[in-house]
């Protein structure tokens, strides 16, 4: 009963790598320099600035293909081989996820600020609109994005069966330390 189990298994793996290729696609095309040099220190450009170099680090970061001995035949070790694949496939779907929900906001930021500001230069006036643009930024969390991934694979009809859980999603992210 195992081979069938594999083939679901090689499949999701196949979808994860597909969305994540999709996903660092649109994170790599989203300009990151303000057409105002004034606004280049602004959180919303800098935001913009991070997630790109958040999506190629989550491209470079080496896979994990540390996987211990299975006992139980080589059916057992492919089985566990491709655990740890989905595991990291997942992995970076999620990250790359965060950084694209990241970037949009980061761009609506912008957006807002343009159209609060309208060409002028920030005051006291506007700081609070201001501010409340500047948390937008900081409400996407991992549980968001989990939440959010899950439900659109279940809805899709995706086999979720061995998706790994946020906590050892998690623990993949913080295994490849940032440069930045």
């Amino acid at each position: 009963m195992i081979k069938p189990v594999n083939d679901f298994r090689t499949a999701r793996v196949a979808e994860l790598l597909e969305e994540f290729r999709t996903l660092q696609y649109y994170i790599a095309n989203v300009p990151v320099d303000p057409p105002y040099a004034n606004d280049y220190h602004t959180e919303g450009w800098a935001a913009l600035r991070q997630c790109a170099l958040d999506g190629q680090h989550i491209l470079n970061c080496a896979a994990d293909i540390t996987v211990p001995r299975a006992r139980g035949g080589e059916l057992e070790q492919k089985k566990a081989e491709l655990k740890q694949v989905l595991l990291d496939a997942y992995s970076r779907r999620h990250e790359a996820q965060k950084i694209y929900l990241r970037q949009a906001a980061a761009q609506r930021w912008i957006d807002y600020r343009e159209a609060v500001l309208q060409g002028q230069r920030p005051t006291s006036a506007n700081r609070q609109q201001l501010r409340a643009c500047d948390e937008q930024l900081r409400i996407i969390t991992d549980e968001v994005v989990y939440q959010q991934l899950q439900s659109g694979d279940v809805s899709m009809g995706h086999w979720t069966g061995e998706d790994p859980s946020l906590s050892a999603v998690r623990r993949w992210v913080r295994a490849r330390p940032q440069t930045t």
